[in-house]
């Protein structure tokens, strides 16, 4: 493979993807971020959403909650609290945590509660996001 980096996508409790990569999108902060071989040495945030990478010419796709990133020119670390394969996702358990972190918006709660129920209804929509459009 001529044009590639070294991709490392690393979830809590296990690695989820190393190898050669060709091109590397993810949710950043400030938007979504794109990364080819040859990229400005960086760090950034990771947002929850949709990453995808592309290895051998094929795209892959997964849910990925908040992290961070290094990138550097010839190897990319990515490090999140989870990372999800469409197929690896329990649909109706998505579901049914949106529908548990809806009703307990409604309620009255702290400001920390309230971000820590935001932070769950955001993955539970993702995930059920992410499985809409990559698991037939």
């Amino acid at each position: 493979m001529a044009n590639t980096f070294y991709l490392e996508i690393i979830a809590s409790d296990h690695k989820f993807y190393t190898g050669e990569c060709e091109e590397l999108v993810f949710p950043a902060i400030d938007g979504l971020y794109g990364v080819l071989p040859g990229h400005e040495p960086m760090v950034t945030a990771v947002d929850s959403g949709e990453l995808k990478f592309k290895v051998d010419g094929k795209w892959k796709y997964a849910a990925v909650s908040d992290g961070f990133a290094q990138i550097l020119p010839k190897k990319v670390v990515l490090l999140a609290d989870t990372v999800e394969l469409p197929e690896e996702i329990d649909i109706k358990r998505a579901q049914e945590a949106k529908l548990r972190a809806e009703e307990k918006l409604r309620q009255k709660q702290s400001i920390l509660e309230y971000y820590q129920t935001q932070a769950s209804l955001n993955r539970a929509m993702n995930r059920l996001k992410v499985t809409k459009r990559h698991f037939k």
